[in-house]
């Protein structure tokens, strides 16, 4: 059996989905750069008929990169083909990723039909997507809970119709290793002509199996799998990227080889966080912050004694570079630029004086910058072009007193000023704020998260809002919670529409 895995990412269709992850067209180029640099094979760069958003960044993403297949995601509709064929126009190779669901309850609540008709609708979208592209992939939506039996009499029909990929989703990531491994070999064993196509998977995080799941069905013969970076996606997320990458590194008895450059997997995490406003969990498999910390007293005597007592990973081949350089405030333009290149992040001249200079305020309320801390910084231009901008804040608060806050708005040039009471700081600022932009607006999230472990360090605050029944998402990061809260909640405000109605002008104070 051929010993190349091939790496399919989804982190531009599966992980963007994601509520508050949204990435315009320039974001997701420069994401989709740093796949092709990673070594993935396959991106899946969107789902063309959903959005003119969407038909546009895979356009836009075929344009950007060279060697990996774009591929573009529809349904088993002719129209959803069409679209996606125009889309994929200027990509150097190009794939069409269709299908239909295949397990009993799709087939009966989802599309009110039967096997017989799905099989044949399966068939048509196959042959239809060949007309146009000489690698069409095939999804059988729900397989994880589709019966092994008719789930092969698809993947049969499909591959005779000219799939050159069959994928195997576990989609609502229900399946144990053991199952989903017997199911992949089931397919290979019993299945006509399965030598004319590759089997992947694509597993969900649901039940916390994504990664067992996925390489289960690696050890029993599929030989493409759907990742994500950070296993970002919908729900409790998608197979991770470095995991499976890390793990088939680490074992040297699975003979199997990809092509990533797993030097490129931090920085690529890293950057992928900062862009989606998605914190990486400290204890996160391979990326997260904590993945080689060691605080055990044994634990941190047997790495002083041998590494490898405790650590099966060297941190440099992971990408993370214990000897990097340390910013502070006397840290000249060429070590933010080169420290944000490590990262992944490169910046025109004139992007980058004006991170410096924000990077120049921040140091000098910190003793040292962080990784994150530039991210967020190198991210924080994506506010500039904002309608309403937040001119000053002043809190007043303390134990036993009611707080009140006083800020100033920017809002397309004209100054508005208002001060309100409220229960703590945040919700007075808020207050203020809503005195200005008068709407009905329903706070339904807010989280605050320090980005490492200093009382100086920088906090990013994630909120979501309910406005005229759409929920927006906001981000803010600043040393000080309460600004970066307000940050956020202008973040959500300024991404409704038409921003220039009912705007209440509070007289100065």
């Amino acid at each position: 059996m051929d010993n190349r895995l091939f790496i399919f990412d989804t982190t531009l269709r599966d992980g963007e989905q994601v509520p508050g992850c949204q990435l315009n067209t320039v974001e997701k180029i420069q994401v989709a750069k740093a796949l092709e640099a990673l070594g993935v094979d396959v991106i899946e760069a969107g789902f063309p008929i959903s959005s003119p958003g969407d038909f546009n960044s895979v356009i836009e993403i075929s344009k950007a990169v060279t060697w990996p297949t774009i591929c573009a995601l529809t349904r088993a509709v002719q129209k959803d083909i069409d679209v996606a064929v125009d889309a994929l126009k200027f990509a150097k190779h190009k794939r069409i990723h269709t299908g239909i669901g295949t397990s009993d309850s799709h087939i009966k609540y989802k599309f009110n039909s039967n096997r017989e008709e799905i099989i044949e609708r399966a068939v048509a979208a196959v042959k239809y997507a060949r007309r146009f592209v000489d690698d069409v992939e095939f999804y059988a939506e729900d397989a994880g809970r589709t019966d092994n039996e008719y789930l092969a009499r698809v993947v049969e029909a499909v591959i005779k119709a000219g799939a050159t990929v069959v994928n195997i989703p576990d989609t609502t990531g229900y399946c144990l290793p053991s199952e989903y491994g017997a199911k992949i070999k089931y397919l290979i064993d019993h299945v006509d002509g399965i030598d004319n196509a590759i089997l992947s998977t694509h597993c969900h995080n649901d039940l916390g199996m994504a990664t067992a799941n996925t390489i289960a069905g690696v050890l029993n013969g599929a030989r493409q799998v759907e990742v994500t970076i950070n296993g970002i996606g919908e729900r409790a997320g998608n197979t991770a990227l470095e995991e499976i990458a890390m793990i088939i590194k680490s074992h040297h008895e699975i003979d199997i080889q990809t092509n990533i450059n797993t030097q490129k997997i931090y920085p690529t995490s890293r950057m992928v966080s900062s862009l989606m406003n998605m914190p990486v969990q400290p204890n996160k498999a391979i990326v997260g912050r904590n993945a080689f910390a060691h605080s055990s007293g044994i634990h941190q005597d047997g790495v002083l004694k041998n590494v490898q007592t405790y650590e099966i990973i060297d941190p440099h081949d992971v990408g993370i570079d214990d000897n990097s350089i340390v910013l502070t405030a006397r840290s000249g333009r060429a070590a933010l630029k080169n420290r944000l290149s490590i990262l992944g992040v490169d910046l025109e001249q004139e992007k980058l004086d004006k991170v410096y200079d924000e990077f120049l305020k921040l140091a000098d309320k910190k003793k040292d910058i962080n990784d994150d801390d530039i991210l967020v910084l190198a991210g924080a231009d994506r506010s500039q072009n904002h309608r309403i901008k937040l001119d000053y804040l002043q809190v007043t608060s303390g134990v036993g007193v009611r707080s009140v806050a006083s800020l100033g708005l920017n809002i397309a040039g004209e100054k508005f000023e208002a001060c309100a009471s409220g229960n703590g700081p945040v919700d007075a600022a808020i207050k203020a704020l809503k005195k200005i932009v008068e709407r009905h607006m329903t706070l339904k999230e807010f989280t605050i998260q320090a980005i490492s472990k200093g009382s100086d360090d920088v906090g990013k605050v994630h909120m979501q809002v309910e406005y005229d029944n759409q929920i927006y998402y906001g981000f803010g990061a600043n040393t000080d919670i309460i600004a970066a809260s307000v940050e956020a909640y202008i973040d959500c405000i300024n991404k409704f529409k038409s921003i220039k109605k009912r705007l209440k002008v509070v007289s100065a104070l």
